[in-house]
């Protein structure tokens, strides 16, 4: 059995590394989020509001997805009513700030899976710390991933749906910045962070929470819940539906694959016990 490098540590000892962690990492967004702060015009008139358009990459890729399927009038896009308000003193001016912090969050994530790596390094064997560089470049691709995933697929569907969902000609749609905000930055994030589901199996197999067998046992399940999702988030047709599950499912068979890999390390290293 290899023996483990573990610094002897108290628990105060821990909390103050885990401190340092949180402070490191908060540095490094706030020092991203003021270099976004400047480049406010681009970030929001360019990024942000693109999907606002009919003229967005995505919405001229399904519609031509859809002429070449005779679909062009249930995937062509060539209005989006979607007028958007502040209503609040110093809205415009919170928003810039709390969107410079998430830009900032998504710029320094590298660095925060750094600290990260940091943190748990101690308790890990010494050929497990040999793979840090391997950790933080895979979790870092597979984030900006999920987040261009979430702003190209997700967001966009979302945006296009919610704005053209009328349960009443009496009403009309005046949506608050803040709303919409919400919906871009969750789309973004939370895809980014759906990504490293492969990195997170990876862990949870390695402590013995997740096996390949409870994987495959729920595979089903996850397969409804996301068909749901996406049946929600797209256009009334099939093609979009199916674009959008493939790369989710494709991540959970990789999350299996990853998890029969860890088990059968483990097992090797048993044997030679």
């Amino acid at each position: 059995m290899a023996e483990k490098n573990i610094k002897e540590m108290s628990f105060l000892d821990h909390l103050e590394e885990l401190r340092w962690l949180l402070v490191r990492s908060s540095a490094a967004i706030l020092i991203c989020g003021i270099v976004a702060f400047f480049f406010s015009d681009f970030i929001f008139n360019e990024i942000i509001f693109g999907p606002k358009s009919p003229d967005f990459v995505t919405y001229q890729f399904f519609c031509d997805l859809g002429k070449q399927f005779d679909m062009a009038d249930t995937m062509c896009i060539n209005e989006i009513n979607l007028p958007i308000q502040n209503r609040e003193m110093g809205g415009q001016f919170s928003m810039h700030m709390w969107t410079s912090i998430t830009v900032g969050f998504i710029f320094a994530f590298p660095f925060i899976l750094w600290e990260i790596w940091k943190f748990i390094s101690p308790a890990l064997y010494e050929k497990e710390k040999k793979y840090a560089a391997s950790f933080i470049i895979v979790s870092s691709i597979l984030f900006f991933i999920g987040v261009l995933f979430g702003y190209y697929l997700i967001a966009p569907l979302s945006v296009q749906f919610f704005a053209s969902y009328i349960v009443s000609p009496e009403i009309s749609n005046s949506i608050d910045i803040d709303s919409y905000m919400s919906l871009m930055k969750t789309s973004a994030i939370a895809s980014g962070l759906l990504f490293e589901l492969p990195i997170i199996i990876f862990f949870l197999t390695k402590i013995g929470l997740v096996t390949p067998e409870f994987l495959r046992k729920y595979r089903k399940y996850t397969l409804v819940i996301v068909l749901i999702v996406a049946a929600v988030i797209t256009p009334p047709d099939v093609l979009s539906q199916i674009i959008v599950t493939i790369p989710i499912m494709i991540l959970y068979e990789a999350s299996i694959l990853i998890s029969v890999l860890v088990v059968k390390s483990q097992e090797r290293e048993k044997l030679k016990a």
